[in-house]
């Protein structure tokens, strides 16, 4: 569960420190205080996409840290350890945003790809917005909510895979067919390409290694001329190195025999001639090696000009032309494959049998989960006071007969009956606002059971509700916590009374700065909140009593 969230110069926050609890907890404030920035805060360390309009005003950058226990969550450790991390029992994830746009992203203490959070952050935590009813209005979102639920979606990735591979093969098999002549143009000119390619014989890493010979035999003359120079200088004559540096050690010798001071010295000059030594066994070595051979040099400079002539032909460096050798071949094959009719005919329908075989086994998981979900939210709508309302969902045929998709072999929609009428219709046709809201609610709630992410956040999902509805909701939200860590963002006392914990988020100025601060609320505090959020500014012995009471009424 999420154990503790910090936040620096973020939007209003100067700095906060929230430490959280199990249980259901309440996050609650006047409008504008900041209680769902704190959202947006952590779902910005769960990976998602960074605006550097976030960074305090007049600050570099921001940076929010949080603190995940994984005692109970194997799953994660396992990950962690598949990706390099250090797989503790506690997982650090923090995110840097500058304010010049760059962001940065850590898991325990080490650089991390934004796509790592969000992928960790998928076993930890399910943020619901206060606007996670207008996404139930999209295919997309239903879809994926009815595969998340039923535990489908890997099996949904996986047939999208074999569709794409089937549509590929059947586009490949169509122009195969069509005998089309630039294909056969295309071969022809591959063929004689490759056979240039494959007489020339160049090797990877032969081109430095030219480069190199021609350049010592095109100056051949020139390193032997300079070698004799050299060894002339430091050997031949009275002036040579070789000879000045015994004259001075001769000379030091007879100094260091009268004061040891100079002794050191005699060190240092051996040093020296050791060094003048082996400076003057390489030239000679050298010299003896050094050839003038004009016959390799033109050999050299011959298949020099061959590889660049290749090269440019190509239109790469002549370094490349072994990957040019290679990505031709593979072209090459890719058409011969192609010309091959049969073979790709029977490759096609060993992709489209696999993709079938798979959306079958995608549409019997959606049949089973769209009945236990169409039962499981019908009964939330009731607690909900939608009672005359009933949920579906509808697996729907393809439109135009299509034989399949990369989403599977049916439509997913979700339905309401009983609302207006007795007759099944779209969610998004039936449905006023709060009651979209309250049907919102019913699903995210029976889609938390369902789910094994143990933290579950509900930003204002609330919004429409009041009255009974609202302690039903807070009733709900305290029965999910039971079993899992829940916070939500509500301005409901209703909602706010039946948490476990309670949090206020306030607004205040500071010398013109304005800055959001929390506090965790004591039971008289929480007397004050609960009253100040059912009677307004002006509280009164009345609406503090109400408060009293709807604390206690759990």
């Amino acid at each position: 569960m999420l154990q503790r969230l910090s936040i620096r110069d973020f939007v209003i926050v100067d700095h906060l420190e929230m430490e959280f609890s199990a249980g259901f907890g309440a996050l609650t404030g006047e409008t504008g205080a900041g209680k769902s920035i704190l959202i947006d805060a952590l779902a910005l360390a769960l990976g998602e996409r960074a605006d550097p309009g976030v960074v305090r005003g007049g600050r570099e950058k921001a940076d929010v840290c949080a603190i995940f226990d994984l005692a109970h969550l194997p799953e994660v450790r396992a990950w962690l350890a598949e990706q390099d991390f250090a797989a503790e029992e506690e997982l650090l994830l923090r995110r840097v945003v500058e304010a010049g746009g760059r962001s940065r992203a850590y898991l325990n203490g080490s650089p991390a790809s934004v796509q790592q959070l969000r992928a960790v952050g998928e076993f930890l935590v399910d943020i619901h917005g206060q606007h996670a009813h207008q996404s139930l209005l999209r295919a997309e979102a239903q879809r994926a909510l009815l595969d998340g639920h039923g535990q489908s979606t890997a099996l949904a990735q996986e047939v999208a895979a074999a569709w794409k591979a089937y549509q590929h093969l059947s586009r490949t098999l169509a122009t195969a067919e069509a005998g089309s002549a630039a294909s056969l143009q295309e071969r022809d000119m591959l063929s004689w390409q490759i056979r240039e390619l494959e007489e020339l014989d160049f090797r990877a890493g032969e081109w430095p290694e030219l480069e190199a010979e021609q350049r010592r035999l095109a100056h051949a003359a020139g390193l032997l001329e300079g070698a004799q120079h050299i060894l002339a200088a430091l050997t031949e004559g009275e002036g040579a190195c070789e000879n000045l540096l015994a004259g001075v050690r001769e000379r030091l010798e007879d100094m260091a025999a009268l004061d040891a001071a100079l002794a050191g010295g005699l060190d240092s000059l051996a040093s020296a001639q050791a060094e003048i030594s082996e400076i003057i066994s390489l030239m000679r070595r050298y010299a003896d090696r050094v050839e003038l051979d004009p016959e390799r040099l033109r050999e050299v400079e011959t298949r020099q000009d061959a590889i660049l002539n290749l090269a440019r032909k190509h239109r790469v460096e002549a370094a490349m032309l072994p990957e040019c050798l290679a990505r031709l071949r593979q072209r090459f094959s890719e058409l011969e494959r192609s010309a091959d009719v049969e073979t790709l005919r029977a490759e096609m329908e060993a992709a489209r049998n696999a993709y079938s075989m798979r959306a079958a086994q995608l549409s019997a998981k959606r049949a089973q989960t769209a009945s236990a979900l169409s039962a499981a939210v019908s009964e939330k709508m009731r607690q909900l006071s939608l009672a005359s309302g009933r949920f579906s969902v509808a697996l729907l045929p393809l439109r135009d007969g299509a034989e399949g998709s990369a989403n599977g072999a049916e439509q997913v929609e979700f339905r309401i009956s009983g609302l207006a009428d007795d007759e099944a219709r779209p969610l998004s046709k039936v449905a006023s606002g709060g009651e979209l809201s309250r049907i919102s609610l019913a699903l995210q709630v029976v889609a938390s059971q369902a789910a094994a992410v143990p933290t579950l956040i509900f930003d204002e999902v609330d919004v429409g509700i009041g009255g009974g509805v609202a302690e039903i909701v807070g009733r709900l939200l305290r029965q999910l916590g039971k079993t899992r860590q829940v916070l939500c963002v509500t301005h409901l006392p209703q909602v706010a009374a039946r948490a476990d914990w309670h949090w206020q988020v306030s607004k205040t100025a500071r010398a013109g700065v304005i800055e959001s601060r929390i506090q965790v609320l004591s039971d008289d505090l929480r007397v004050e909140e609960i009253a100040r959020m059912l009677g307004g500014v002006e509280l009164t012995a009345t609406t503090r009593q109400h408060a009293r009471e709807l604390l206690q009424t759990l």
